[in-house]
């Protein structure tokens, strides 16, 4: 165990003197095989971890989600649903805040990303909501919390990840995210009511649309409509893998967005190498983190913390909520996907001997990271929309995020003690 625990300590180290996680984590896996096990075996763990990864059929539903994000944030399908919730909300108080949460809802479900999801919204939705009066703190707040709606409700990139490493039904883990995703949203939205019942003057009432103007604004989201029936219906109806429905998804996004005349060869070229871009730093990532589990794997520390947690006595259901306790600290303080690819191989076997469904954990590992994706000080979706809104400071998109961090939590605990709001629509599935 010794070995293990100065192998977390030197990633922390080389995190402090700013190398990037991905190199931090390769550098000490090999470095750990190679102490442990011989240099040689440590070049070999290292060239079949690359080989796999590489090679890999089931992670190329990784980029094909990606650019299927990509082109739908091209083809603008997100104004529409903005546009949509709207017309039927937006002239109570908050509407334009609900409205925003709805629409990440929505464009979560074409889109898998949280970071995508809030700086698509940042341009969506803030003019009007700054138009209107709606305060800093609360546009702020709404955008960031709704926008890690977009890891939860499928498809979801960290979803993906997840059923990798972890060798979880993908299709199982997306049919598990859609109650969660919808009791989220509704929540989040409970969150607005509350805030702006406390102080009416976050957020004016909207103007009321006629109903012709609302049906007008529901048929502009027939592509969005189409999209989640074509490639989450494929899924869940069994006629085609994850890895098809994300070919299916990047095909048709791509279609669309040409349509609409959002493409041309430059603007295509640009999504292109966005979505390599990305694609890149989730596979090294992968790579690193895969290298870095095996030398864990190698060490008595998996096998020392099952018998340490034995000896405690507590309950398994306990023991989770401990975990997930250790995972909202550390959540405040660690970039979210670097925390879940550095405790995952040390959490997953003790859960999995307590025998519980991986499924259910994986959906509580989402949470998790959708509570650090707006915990200050390090919260991903913060900064994002810190740098797309250069006018709102810092301190008020923190202040705006507290009470929505508080709502998710609420969530995480619903989903601890209630397992069937993750389970049921997977026990479904062939």
């Amino acid at each position: 165990m010794t070995e293990a625990l100065i192998g977390f300590a030197a990633i922390f180290a080389l995190a402090i003197i700013r190398v990037p996680l991905a190199f931090a984590m390769g550098l000490v896996g090999f470095g750990g095989i190679a102490y442990t096990r011989g240099l040689d075996p440590a070049l070999a763990s290292t060239a079949q971890v690359v080989y796999e990864t590489g090679f890999a059929y089931t992670l190329s539903v990784i980029p094909l989600f990606i650019l299927m994000g990509n082109f739908v944030a091209r083809a603008g399908l997100a104004h529409e649903l903005f546009e949509a919730a709207y017309a039927f909300i937006g002239h109570v108080r908050g509407g334009l805040a609900h409205a925003t949460i709805a629409a990440c809802a929505g464009f979560g479900a074409i889109c898998g990303s949280s970071i995508a999801t809030a700086a698509t919204m940042s341009k969506v939705a803030y003019p009007s909501m700054k138009k209107l009066g709606y305060s800093d703190s609360l546009s702020t707040g709404v955008m960031a919390a709704g926008g890690t709606l977009g890891i939860m409700i499928p498809p979801s990139t960290i979803m993906v990840i997840y059923g990798i490493i972890t060798e979880t039904n993908i299709g199982k883990l997306f049919a598990a995210g859609v109650l969660p995703g919808i009791l989220t949203a509704a929540l989040l939205m409970a969150g607005v009511v509350v805030t702006t019942s406390r102080d009416p003057e976050h957020a004016p009432p909207g103007e009321r649309m006629s109903w012709p103007q609302r049906w007008r604004a529901l048929r502009g989201i027939w592509g969005v409509v189409l999209l989640v029936l074509i490639v989450l219906g494929g899924i869940y109806g069994g006629f085609f893998t994850a890895t098809e429905g994300a070919g299916f998804g990047a095909a048709g996004a791509f279609l669309f967005a040409l349509l609409r005349g959002r493409l041309t060869f430059r603007s295509t070229f640009e999504v292109l190498v966005e979505s390599a871009r990305t694609t890149a730093m989730l596979f090294t990532l992968l790579i690193a983190a895969s290298l870095f589990a095996n030398f864990v794997n190698f060490t008595t520390m998996p096998g020392d913390l099952k018998e340490w947690i034995t000896h405690l006595g507590l309950s398994p259901t306990m023991v989770v909520v401990a975990m997930m306790g250790i995972y909202v600290v550390l959540g405040t303080v660690m970039e979210e996907l670097t925390m879940v690819l550095l405790t995952i191989p040390l959490f997953f076997p003790i859960v999995t001997s307590l025998g519980f469904d991986p499924v259910w954990f994986g959906v509580l590992i989402v949470m998790i990271v959708q509570i650090g994706l707006i915990s200050p000080p390090v919260g991903m979706n913060l900064f994002v929309l810190n740098a797309l809104l250069p006018g709102v400071g810092l301190g008020n998109i923190f202040r705006g995020c507290w009470p929505f961090v508080a709502v998710m939590i609420v969530v995480l605990g619903l989903l601890i003690a209630f397992p069937q709001l993750s389970l049921w629509l997977p026990s479904l599935m062939k």
